[in-house]
Parts: structure tokens; C-alpha cells; sequence
């Protein structure tokens, strides 16, 4: 896994500092294989390399739709360990008998944002800019296979924003793909996690505003274990560190809030 040493400049939380001189523990080492949600990917990039040096863990990932990913796992894909964005496509893999525990874990809660670019025509950029007649171009992950485009479809309706917005969406594979749409301008405006929002480069590039929490449902990210795996132990260290308190009381700084 890339350390990303700008993602790591510009947006290193305060509490990483201290971990820069950690040294790998001995017993330590071998390489675990993490299927992601794409909205974890500026988490890991920031968090990852500090986890490496931490325990000699190397990190190897790939970022997706939850849906595609949780396929993708069922069907013999050599994940050790998968983040989705929600509990139903962790639950999937569970349900298939995958997992080396009955419930997913939760690691993180999502939040929903609206992004647009600098050189927006919208400013400032509100909610009820999605009320707006003149709207072209909306961004959103496919609502069937990523669980930010289900919250952002939940909130639309929740808010009366839906008939407007409708004939405007431009569906993406993934959150991800989403926010590549709003970045190259092939959309006006994009559903996206906060994650990306607060990411670096899209920071950079843009502004956004929170949704409610009351008008989208938990997006309660949940991950498995592989039992499967030949590097079990390794992925219980990742999820652990990722669970751990010195990791959720600081996931706010990276676009999450931690798990109740």
C-alpha cells in the first residue's frame, strides 16, 4: 500500500504525530489483503502506513462498491479481510458462510455530504441548492450496490428534494466514481461520504455541506474476517487497531464518527 505522502502532509491527524518513531513489534510481519468501501479509501491511506510501520503488517487493498466487493468475496475473490460501508453486504458475507464470526463488526459510522467544485455556479452551496430548477447534473452511487447512494436517495425523498433531483442523477459504480464525476466537472454537484469531502484533494477543490442525521438511515460500517484466511490473526490486528479507542475518539478528523 502506497503511504501517499501528501494525502499524509496535508491531512494527518494530530494524534498520528506521536506514532512516527513506532517501530515494528518482532513477532510481527506478513501481508494482509483488505477488500474496501470506497469510501474508506482516504482512511486507510492516511491510517495504513502508520499501522505498517506500527506492526510490520503490510497492507494490500482494493477500494470498490461494498456490493461489488462482497461479490466478489462469495464468489472466491482472496480477501483476508472486508471493510463495507454498512452491515447488509458484510451480513452477505457472513450469510454465505465466509466470515470466522456470526456478526459483522462494527468499525465506523458514514456521513452524507453534498460536494461541489470551487468554480461552482452554486454559492453558496446549501441543501436547497437541490431545489433549484436550473439543476443539471447530481453524482450519485448506484443506491442498489453502495450504501451512500442509498442514503442520499433516502435523504432526497425525506427532504422532498427527489422529483427535482431525479431527472438529474448521474449514477456511479461506487462513491468513489461519484466523486470523480464532480472533481472532472461531468457533474455539477455529488452525493459523497465525508471522507472523500475531507480528503485532501477534494478539500482542496471544492466545499460541502452535512445532511441530517434524522433524514438517511445509519450507515453503520461494519467488517469481517475471512475464516478461510491464511492471515487471520493479521486482519484481527487491523480490525482491532482500527477499532481500538486511540483510533475511534480521532475518526471524526478523518470524516467518520466512531461506533457507539
Amino acid at each position: 500500500m502506497l503511504a501517499l505522502a501528501g494525502i499524509v502532509s496535508l491531512c494527518l491527524p494530530s494524534f498520528l504525530s506521536a506514532q512516527k518513531q513506532v517501530q515494528p513489534k518482532a513477532n510481527a510481519g506478513g501481508e494482509v489483503t483488505v477488500f474496501a468501501a470506497a469510501d474508506m479509501q482516504p482512511v486507510l491511506e492516511v491510517l495504513g502506513p502508520y499501522f505498517e510501520r506500527r506492526t510490520g503488517i503490510k497492507l494490500k487493498v482494493s477500494y470498490g462498491a461494498s456490493a461489488t466487493l462482497a461479490e466478489q468475496i462469495v464468489n472466491g475473490a482472496p480477501a483476508d479481510i472486508f471493510f463495507s460501508a454498512d452491515f447488509v453486504f458484510a451480513e452477505h458475507v457472513v450469510a454465505a458462510n465466509l466470515a470466522d464470526a456470526v456478526n459483522p463488526t462494527p468499525y465506523a459510522k458514514g456521513l452524507l455530504v453534498l460536494w461541489e467544485r470551487n468554480d461552482s455556479r452554486f454559492k453558496p452551496l446549501s441543501l436547497d441548492t437541490l431545489a433549484r430548477k436550473d439543476l443539471k447534473s447530481v453524482a450519485i452511487a448506484n443506491a442498489d450496490r453502495a450504501p451512500y447512494g442509498r442514503a442520499a436517495v433516502s435523504a432526497l425523498k425525506k427532504m422532498g428534494y427527489f422529483p427535482n433531483v431525479a431527472p438529474h442523477l448521474v449514477e456511479a459504480e461506487s462513491v468513489g466514481q461519484a466523486a470523480q464525476f464532480a472533481l472532472s466537472g461531468n457533474a455539477e454537484l455529488a452525493f459523497l461520504s465525508q471522507t472523500i469531502a475531507m480528503s485532501p484533494k477534494y478539500k482542496a477543490t471544492g466545499s460541502f455541506v452535512l445532511f441530517p442525521l434524522s433524514v438517511y438511515p445509519d450507515i453503520r460500517q461494519c467488517a469481517v474476517v475471512m475464516k478461510a484466511s491464511s492471515h487471520r490473526e493479521q486482519a484481527h490486528v487491523l480490525l482491532n487497531y482500527i477499532t481500538s479507542d486511540e483510533i475511534q475518539n480521532h475518526l471524526p478528523e478523518l470524516g467518520l464518527q466512531k461506533i457507539q
